[in-house]
């Protein structure tokens, strides 16, 4: 996922003071991953500390964006506006293949289980995601027995 990402802006590389033309400071596929997670969030009516956490480790770990908070606050504005998940599911779609679609997936689940439990509406947007992505629901389902193990949330 990384390297797709850096394909898509060479110019962001560390130490570069290049942003992007447009009114964003941030690129679309960053936004528009950054504006999944936080729907993922904010689904169960209560986007809290521990989904926010979960969202900043995997902007900084899995995307290896820096400045991850301001990235959010863009992506949190942007989701608001938008009233909308579909258009920020396209642009992954479009720009990611299918191993990275499966690891975006991934990171959802992350996300959904933050707070320790699944919510349904959580899992309803779950699957909804999974579908806009092209991700298989066998795929989907080995991303959240991985999530839940690392959770230490597996049940026998």
């Amino acid at each position: 996922m990384l390297n797709r990402l850096k394909a898509l802006f060479p110019d962001l590389g560390a130490g570069s003071d290049v942003v992007p033309s447009g009114s964003h400071a941030h690129g679309e596929l960053q936004l528009a991953v950054a504006a999944l997670l936080i729907e993922a969030a904010r689904m169960d009516g209560e986007f809290g500390a521990d989904e926010r956490d979960v969202i900043r480790r995997a902007i900084t770990e899995r995307l290896e964006i820096a400045d991850a908070d301001a990235l959010i606050a863009e992506a949190e504005q942007m989701a608001a506006e938008a009233g909308e998940y579909w258009s920020f599911a396209r642009v992954a779609k479009n720009s990611f293949d299918y191993d990275e679609r499966v690891e975006l997936i991934e990171m959802l689940w992350e996300v959904a289980y933050a707070d320790g439990e699944l919510h349904d509406y959580e899992a309803n947007l779950l699957r909804r995601i999974t579908g806009l992505l092209y991700v298989s629901d066998r795929d989907s389902g080995a991303a959240r027995k991985r999530v839940l193990e690392r959770f230490g949330l597996a049940k026998d």
